[in-house]
């Protein structure tokens, strides 16, 4: 055993590059964060060899005991640690490490030596790219301490972290929905550093903003925050709502409370979230104080309504039913004749571990000495937060604003007709509508209730962690309501990767659509077209430019050239494909900046474009290329092999397997699968004088026949494809 950091305590482990590949890449379907790291002279000091590293590492983080690793099982990681393992490694390890505690949960990671000694390539999964950069240069700094034995603060690492992914990540109720889409193949572009995301692809796309979506009318939004004008429009449907009158002074809210009858309500005409609303008012003095705090939380006019007693119910309305609803609660505590009020919430109420300050707690912390509706509610009973109450008497701090606790398996169906009904006659697709019950699980009928407010862009937190009770799949139900059961947001997307020939056949491909009749979009070498019009010149084959393609919504199926570069420096642009074509494998020689330094770490990278052909999709393949054809086997789909020569041994038994293949011969193109010629596309002379056109001509019509295309119109579009190009030679 060595004494390491003894004569070595200025030796750090070094990043060469930071790349986040925003795309499928040659790691992972998914985005992740790849680091060229060069840990110097740690190369000659394993985990093994140094003097109490196991024992600070794991002090530092426990959590790394759960870590697979290579074994495969629980506890994989150390068990390497343990046997020796290198710098690199265990700074993959790390970071994750450090982003699962900070609340964003990955496990995906590898680290993978170069051909220079010291040097690793090393790939984490992460969310959001500044929480993951942030995450390895925290990682780096924790490896230095538990190498050298120097202190590192934790906690305040992970604090860092989580406040990081607080500020950069989709919010709690965006995640969860965007997690539901995920779920059912449905892929996602976050639009704005907000929580404005796309979900699917063109013309085929969806589009949601937390609880709002697409569907979602401006006009009923509007209504919804008028909410005199809502309870008109509910009433007028049959709604039942109380009584109410809109005021603008103390006097004004007397002489409603009059007409209404005591006890009332008042609250802001265009409050949210319970803020200014007072209940069960019963004389002038705690009306014009709760006049007064309603205008300071809404500013505007005043809503005097009657009260009705019960506890008051938010049931979450998405299309044409009721998919959660939450009970609220009131909040007391009982005197002991010692504390004084905060002292009795803080032991009574705030202790309780589903209160916190965050939005991953259910309920709130209640602070009774700044809360405007806790100090008058305790004005109401003669009491401040500074009173000490009598042994066993019981306070009341909260009447409202606990509409957390899970009752949806117990809603009686009149209760969820009646609010779909309300969400309908705003016109809102999604709704949260706030009712007042006795109880939820009997009729109507049977019960004083009534409408409260109609609420768009409802908070969806109480029905994911309620404070009691069953979490209720929202995101489920709204990607439902948006994408049918048979539908994924997909356009039909063709990706086209190698060195060789790869803008010819993006070109002829998308022309050949074109006069289909489809609207395509291409991005490639040549520049960013929209059917025959180039819409910019300059090249397209990078991540963020092949974005303009997928966020189009008047495309319907679209052509992306790449090439080996844009995969090892970005990733593609989209997560799957319906045809994935790969021309070649050649070239490595240009990709040294990389340490790609062989055919087969070339085919390592240009495999990535076979990986995400989906399972109904199909990868065209170059019989020609063996390493091309070693693809086939990786396709989750289906292949189709073209090549000049319809004797290449890869083709003659992919058809002898029954499988597709386009060949040429005697100057047409012959789409066969099995023994059987499916049609043959005459050129008649065309294309003869366009110098190694025919190659590139098969691929394109091979792409094409995946996508279902009709010989007669593959003919077409070549023909009026090669007269394009004379026109412009």
């Amino acid at each position: 055993m060595v004494d390491f950091y003894t004569f070595m305590t200025t030796k750090r482990i070094e990043f060469l590059r930071v790349t986040h590949l925003r795309g499928p890449n040659i790691w992972t379907y998914r985005p992740v964060i790849e680091v060229w790291v060069d840990i110097g002279d740690l190369e000659d000091y394993p985990s093994n060899t140094l003097v109490g590293f196991y024992e600070r590492l794991t002090t530092m983080l426990p959590g790394l005991a759960v870590h697979r690793c290579g074994v495969g099982e629980p506890g994989g990681f150390l068990e390497r640690l343990r046997e020796g393992t290198w710098a690199g490694h265990i700074l993959e390890h790390v970071v994750l490490e450090l982003q699962n505690m900070a609340g964003m949960r990955t496990g995906f990671g590898k680290t993978r030596q170069t051909s220079q000694r010291g040097v690793y390539k090393m790939a984490f999964r992460t969310r959001q790219e500044q929480v993951g950069r942030a995450a390895l240069e925290a990682g780096r700094e924790l490896v230095h301490a538990a190498i050298h034995n120097t202190p590192f603060d934790v906690t305040q690492a992970v604090a860092q972290l989580r406040d990081l992914a607080d500020k950069y990540c989709l919010g709690p109720s965006t995640a969860h929905i965007v997690e539901a889409a995920t779920e059912r193949g449905i892929p996602h572009i976050r639009l704005t550093a907000g929580n404005l995301v796309q979900l699917g692809y063109g013309n085929k796309q969806r589009r949601i903003w937390t609880a709002e979506t697409d569907q979602t009318s401006a006009i009923a939004e509007e209504i919804a925050s008028d909410k005199d004008l809502t309870k008109s429009l509910l009433k007028s449907c049959g709604v039942p709502v109380p009584q109410g009158e809109l005021v603008e002074t103390t006097e004004q809210a007397w002489a409603a409370a009059q007409d209404i009858g005591l006890p009332v309500v008042i609250k802001p005409h265009d409050g949210n979230h319970g803020r200014g609303v007072s209940l069960d008012l019963n004389n002038r003095q705690d009306m014009d104080a709760a006049f007064a705090l309603a205008k300071r939380k809404g500013g505007g006019s005043i809503i005097v309504e009657q009260y009705i007693p019960g506890n008051e119910h938010r049931l979450l309305v998405v299309g044409q039913r009721v998919v959660a609803a939450a009970r609220g609660e009131t909040a007391w505590v009982t005197g002991d004749g010692q504390s004084n009020i905060i002292e009795l919430v803080d032991r009574q109420l705030n202790t309780d571990p589903r209160r916190g300050i965050t939005e991953d707690a259910p309920l709130n912390v209640l602070a009774p000495h700044e809360g405007a509706e806790i100090i008058l509610e305790l004005q109401r009973q003669g009491l401040t937060a500074y009173s000490v109450p009598a042994m066993g008497q019981q306070v009341l701090i909260q009447r409202n604003g606990n509409v957390a606790f899970d009752i949806t398996d117990e809603v009686h169906p009149s209760v969820a007709a009646m609010a779909t009904l309300a969400a309908r006659a705003v016109g809102l697709d999604i709704a949260g509508v706030d009712m007042v019950l006795e109880d939820a699980t009997r009729p109507l009928s049977a019960q004083r209730a009534a409408v409260i407010e109609v609420n768009a862009s409802p908070g969806l937190l109480a029905h994911l962690k309620p404070a009691s009770g069953h979490a209720r799949p929202i995101g489920q139900a709204i990607v439902a309501h948006l994408f049918g059961p048979m539908q994924n947001g997909r356009m039909d997307i063709v990706g086209i990767t190698g060195q060789v020939n790869t803008t010819p056949i993006a070109r002829l491909l998308s022309w050949m659509l074109y006069t289909q009749g489809q609207k395509v979009g291409l991005a490639c070498k040549d520049g960013f077209y929209l059917g025959e019009r180039c819409v910019d010149p300059h090249d397209y084959t990078s991540w963020e430019r092949g974005q303009n393609l997928l966020i189009n919504r008047s495309i319907d199926v679209a052509v992306f050239e790449h090439n080996p570069q844009t995969i090892l420096s970005e990733g593609l642009a989209y997560d799957k494909c319906r045809v994935g074509v790969v021309t070649d494998v050649s070239g490595f020689e240009t990709l040294s900046e990389f340490y790609i330094d062989s055919l087969d770490k070339l085919y390592n990278v240009e495999r990535t474009q076979v990986d995400v052909v989906l399972a109904h999709g199909t990868a065209v393949l170059n019989a020609a290329d063996p390493q091309v054809v070693e693809m086939a086997s990786l396709c989750d789909g289906d292949v189709i092999f073209y090549g000049l020569d319809p004797e290449l041994p890869a083709l003659a038994a992919h058809r002898a397997s029954g499988q597709r293949v386009v060949f040429s011969e005697q100057g047409g193109l012959v789409l066969a699968q099995g023994d059987t010629r499916v049609t043959q596309i005459d050129l008649n002379g065309h294309w003869v004088d366009l110098p190694g056109s025919a190659e590139w001509v098969l691929a394109a019509v091979a792409a094409a026949w995946a996508l279902g295309m009709s010989a007669e119109l593959m003919g077409a579009g070549l023909r009026t494809f090669e007269q394009t190009i004379q026109k412009h030679r």
